[in-house]
């Protein structure tokens, strides 16, 4: 009788994991650079005397890990490994202008003597730029602005910074008394003076975020108190090799605790995680392999 062929595995296909309460899939990654199961055993020997070899040796602790490396940041790579699930933004068809937040002083938040509001101004949302804006109080009626970043200055006008501190306003802005309305030139943007007589105190700050039209996102705040690293478990498919044989391993207890969100000139972001896979008391085991020859 010949002997068998060998059985091999090759490349991944993907990585599911699972709610084990409920057994209900998170999702699933198939952008996936390397997943590898590693249990590394120690040994435990018994020495002593003149004897330059161990007189014994059994078997100790295994350590097992599941090393994961992927290319995309479905909503489930925030829950597991970074203890919060984002929340969904609907799509938003004339953006969204997060209401200020004052930074330095009260002065620009007064809805009498300071700024009412900042809104997208009407018929002008396409102008609408991503970024966390600043606005700052450059005398008792006007104000500069800034942004974060001009990635997105090519959206609607093209715009561009005025100075190296990212200022995007040529000369200061006047936040007009009685609610007034003052643009933002370019940006889609309209500030709304208070219902009184401005009078702002200079050198105040605020900050507010603006998303443009879109269809639809993402936002999470990682790193609160109560936030959580639930456990898991996880299904990994190898990927179906040319003759059709498959191979799937079920994990069934897998924790993770942080990952790194990189980002690279001119690259994909890419993620490695490392999980612990632990003992299942009721499966009496840590995990199943199952491979279909054809």
């Amino acid at each position: 009788m010949a002997l068998s062929n060998p059985r091999s595995f090759f490349g991944v296909h993907s990585v599911s994991p699972y709610s084990r309460a409920t057994g209900e899939f998170y999702g699933i990654l198939k952008v996936i650079g390397s997943s590898s199961l590693s249990l590394s055993g120690e040994t435990v020997p018994l020495t002593g005397g003149s004897s330059k070899y161990p007189w014994h040796v059994e078997d100790g602790a295994i350590s097992s890990e599941l090393s994961l490396t992927f290319r995309e940041y479905p909503d489930f790579v925030f829950e597991l490994f970074l203890g919060k699930a984002p929340t969904t933004v609907a799509a938003e068809t004339t953006g969204n202008v997060s209401s200020m937040t004052a930074v330095t002083g009260t002065s620009l938040t007064n809805a009498t003597t300071g700024i009412a509001s900042i809104a997208a101004e009407s018929g002008l949302t396409a102008e609408l730029k991503f970024g966390r804006y600043v606005i700052k109080a450059a005398s008792a009626t006007t104000v500069d602005v800034y942004v974060s970043s001009d990635v997105d200055f090519n959206r609607g006008t093209d715009e561009a910074y005025e100075s190296d501190l990212l200022k995007i306003t040529a000369s200061p802005l006047t936040v007009t008394d009685t609610g007034g309305t003052t643009s933002i030139t370019n940006f889609g943007l309209e500030i709304t003076g208070g219902s009184g007589t401005v009078a702002l105190t200079t050198g105040d700050t605020v900050t507010f975020q603006v998303r443009p039209i879109n269809a639809g996102g993402r936002t999470v705040r990682v790193g609160g108190s109560a936030d959580t690293f639930p456990e898991f478990g996880a299904v990994v498919m190898a990927k179906q090799r040319g003759n059709g044989e498959l191979m799937e391993l079920d994990l069934f207890r897998c924790k993770a605790v942080g990952a790194p969100i990189g980002f690279d000139e001119n690259a994909w972001s890419e993620a490695s995680v490392t999980a612990a896979v632990y003992y299942d008391s009721a499966k009496n085991g840590i995990f199943d392999m199952r491979f279909i020859d054809t």
